[in-house]
């Protein structure tokens, strides 16, 4: 049978299907020049799309061009130009050239390693935080935000967002969305990004609580150490990309994000909000995970201890029957016992007697 093939991501499935994935590499070379961009091994072939929106509307490109995204920000409004995939650093230098964005910020795009920050230039405002990743919901992967004056670009390593609930509201011309700035539309892709985190959360509470019900039923579940361990990873996962996170949107309600507009920052605030519950319960899920593993290994010592009391008693029963048997096993002539009819009756209710009266005895001391 030919060995698991490793996913997109560097992951192979293994231990019965459970998912175990890889840890990556930095992949840029050490001392190299500032602004180097090297994109991940397993990096995906780039496409662009675009939404640009103002008062003549709303105009999509999928499978956009440069050439294109320059026709639509002369047409004046807002433009949304999203990314997916970064295997091609030519156009990562093309678009950082045609929004004049900076070379730091530029390499920081490709190194998906980044933790969750907001750095502030003067023409735009660069995010980066951790998206959850719509193929494995308990895993995230990094986003690369830039805002500016008429432009919000976003960079997603894979297919798959949580911002079509964004688009739609771009799509309506009765909404908010197409009266607003760029902004605004940073604004409500962090918001996004931010409660896509709850399912998932809600999700391994789901698992928490049917190992819980196991565990208090007394069923012995086989894997629970296993999907315990599992559910703990993914939390640390997640709390790996919380917790930078909430240090990020502080920054920007104090001002330091500069493209974001004082009417947009009680919207920040909101967002902040839920950072903070989503800390709360990823720390909450993190100590009911551990509680459960040690009152399962609590549950696993007592059948134990059930076990080997049982076997001690059993063997303690048979220690003075062994005596006996042992006595008249012996080989002397002068033994009257052995030559009357009665001596092997009375040896074996002496036996059974003895037997009776230790079982009686631990069963008043409480011990069966």
């Amino acid at each position: 049978m030919p060995p698991p093939q490793p996913s997109g991501n560097g992951a192979a499935p293994q231990n019965g299907g459970r998912r175990v994935r890889k840890r990556r590499r930095r992949t840029t070379p050490v001392g190299a020049s500032p602004g180097t961009i090297a994109p991940p091994l397993d990096a995906l072939p780039l496409e662009l799309s675009a939404i640009a929106y103002g008062r003549g509307g709303v105009t999509e490109k999928r499978g956009a061009t440069l050439a294109e995204i320059q026709a639509l920000r002369r047409l004046g409004g807002v433009v949304w130009i999203d990314v997916i995939g970064l295997a091609d650093p030519a156009m990562l230098r093309a678009l950082g050239a045609e929004f004049d964005l900076h070379r730091l910020a530029v390499e920081d795009v490709a190194n998906v390693g980044q933790r969750a920050k907001v750095e502030d230039y003067e023409d735009h405002t660069f995010v980066v935080l951790r998206m959850i990743d719509a193929q494995h919901p308990t895993e995230t992967e990094q986003l690369a935000m830039f805002v500016g004056p008429d432009y919000v670009l976003t960079f997603q390593e894979r297919p798959g967002d949580c911002f079509q609930m964004v688009r739609q509201r771009l799509r309506d011309p009765q909404g908010q969305m197409q009266k607003r700035g760029a902004d605004y539309l940073g604004y409500a892709l962090l918001d996004a990004v931010v409660d896509g985190y709850f399912p998932t959360l809600e999700r391994l509470d789901d698992r928490i609580e049917q190992v819980e019900h196991e565990i208090l039923a007394d069923q012995q579940p086989k894997d629970a150490v296993a999907e315990l361990h599992a559910v703990r990873r993914a939390l640390l996962e997640l709390r790996r990309a919380v917790w930078p996170l909430r240090e990020a949107t502080s920054s920007l309600l104090r001002g330091e994000g500069r493209n974001f507009s004082a009417d947009v920052r009680p919207y920040l605030r909101d967002v902040h909000d839920h950072i903070v519950q989503l800390i709360d319960l990823l720390e909450s899920q993190r100590e009911m995970t551990s509680s459960l593993l040690d009152l399962h290994l609590s549950h696993v010592n007592h059948r134990l201890n059930e076990v080997m009391k049982l076997l001690t008693i059993i063997s303690t029963i048979f220690i003075p029957l062994t005596f006996l048997v042992g006595v008249y096993g012996m080989n002397f002539d002068w033994m009257p016992e052995l030559r009357v009819w009665w001596g092997y009756p009375a040896c074996m209710a002496a036996m059974v007697a003895m037997a009776l009266l230790m079982l009686r005895w631990f069963r008043n001391r409480g011990w069966l």
